[in-house]
């Protein structure tokens, strides 16, 4: 049936014939109704954010909080719920906590890479978030069993022949000319490889590590301020993934309008970060 952004794009522009290809499938997406005013309304908050007048001499500090903030969150969502205190203090020692911030300290040595190799970046993610949560043989390896758990109850997974090739077509994605913004890929690579499963542990870890990689590296937050895990966290995020998992333009529109409204949480985040430093 092909993933659930190509079944949209293609419901959209051709309901009755699936087999015409589309040049700029993102295109498409970035306008399905909603979705145009959800990017723009996140993309003013950024640009707000970004005229705050602490960030002239730290940035720098408030993206080193941010990714704290934003590990933490990430860890909640995959189950592990610990005091942002306690990270602080070195106190969490859950394997699922330390694989979330060993991920977003990485982030910043894959940046160069991402664009042009984007399978070796997802080994390494994986291999730093997985650590402990599987065997050493595993780490960074796409999984081989056709099955894996499901915590966010989406549903089984797909085969690991089907997760490799939707994989190949995400980076086919990744890799082509496009006049989308940035926040809509970073939404359709973070629900391919939340909902594709591909190395059977970890994965919703490097799913938005990935997203956050891809809102940096595709230029809406440069500076990596936007705290868009806390975003996450704050929404219903298994229900956006679902409602993507449909493939319908309905479906995968409210998707990326709630990954745009988790951007402007995590602008809400940041802006905290730095008032709390214009305070002192």
């Amino acid at each position: 049936m092909g993933p659930p952004w190509e079944r949209a794009v293609r419901a959209t522009l051709y309901p009755r014939v699936w087999s015409i290809s589309v040049s700029d499938p993102l295109a498409v997406i970035a306008r399905l109704p909603g979705v145009p005013e959800a990017v723009d309304a996140a993309r003013e908050a950024v640009d707000r954010l970004y005229r705050h007048r602490v960030l002239r001499r730290a940035s720098p500090a408030v993206s080193i909080e941010s990714s704290l903030r934003g590990a933490r969150a990430s860890a909640a969502l995959a189950g592990a719920d610990v005091p942002l205190d306690a990270l602080r203090r070195d106190e969490a020692h859950d394997p699922v906590v330390q694989g979330a911030l060993r991920a977003s300290a990485e982030l910043g040595r894959l940046g160069p890479t991402w664009r042009q190799a984007p399978r070796q970046v997802l080994a390494r993610l994986h291999t730093v978030a997985a650590a402990g949560l599987t065997g050493q043989e595993a780490l960074g390896r796409p999984r081989t069993a056709d099955d894996a758990p499901d915590p966010l109850d989406l549903g089984p997974a797909p085969s690991a022949g089907e997760a490799a090739a939707r994989m190949e077509s995400l980076f086919q994605l990744m890799a082509g000319a496009t006049k989308a913004p940035a926040l809509v890929l970073a939404a359709i690579t973070h629900a391919e490889l939340a909902v594709l499963r591909p190395f059977g542990t970890a994965d919703g870890l490097v799913a938005r590590a990935a997203e956050r990689l891809t809102l940096v590296e595709y230029g809406l937050d440069p500076k990596s301020l936007v705290a868009v895990e806390v975003g996450h966290l704050e929404l219903p995020y298994a229900e956006g993934l679902r409602a993507y998992l449909s493939g319908t333009p309905e479906g995968v529109a409210q998707w990326i309008q709630q990954c745009a409204s988790a951007v402007s949480l995590g602008v809400r985040e940041a802006a905290a970060i730095c008032e709390a430093m214009q305070r002192g």
